[in-house]
């Protein structure tokens, strides 16, 4: 007994690698927008409200998130990569954030990527896009 079989295979992988790409990408950018928006409300640090106007949150691929009153966006991302970037340009933010040798930290983007982005917030939006 000879027997044949025919197998035809529909694969789309270049179309499922996007759809996922994109899905991450807009995870991404969403998880930025927390960022930024987190970063900016109490106990952000704030004497005259400019570093909170100088946030900017970038997203790979598809450029500004979020761009603060005060801020120049500066390019910290890299295409070729799924990256997300939150950064104030005020010129100190990055003294509040760590502190220096006269003042203590006052961390405030620390705080709020640790309550925004998370492994499983991050799996469950990117999940949400794919539905």
């Amino acid at each position: 007994m000879n027997m044949t079989t025919e197998i035809h295979l529909n694969l789309r992988t270049e179309a499922v690698v996007k759809e996922v790409t994109d899905a991450n990408k807009l995870a991404m950018r969403d998880t930025v927008v927390e960022v930024v928006a987190d970063s900016i409300r109490p106990p952000s640090p704030w004497k005259t409200g400019h570093n909170r106007r100088s946030m900017v949150g970038e997203v790979s691929g598809m450029g500004i998130a979020y761009l603060g009153q005060d801020a120049e966006p500066e390019r910290q991302v890299d295409d070729a990569k799924i990256e997300g970037a939150v950064y104030g340009t005020s010129g100190y933010s990055g003294f509040l954030e760590v502190g220096t040798s006269r003042m203590n930290p006052r961390p405030y983007i620390k705080p709020a990527m640790d309550k925004s982005f998370t492994a499983e917030k991050f799996a469950s939006k990117v999940k949400n896009y794919l539905e």
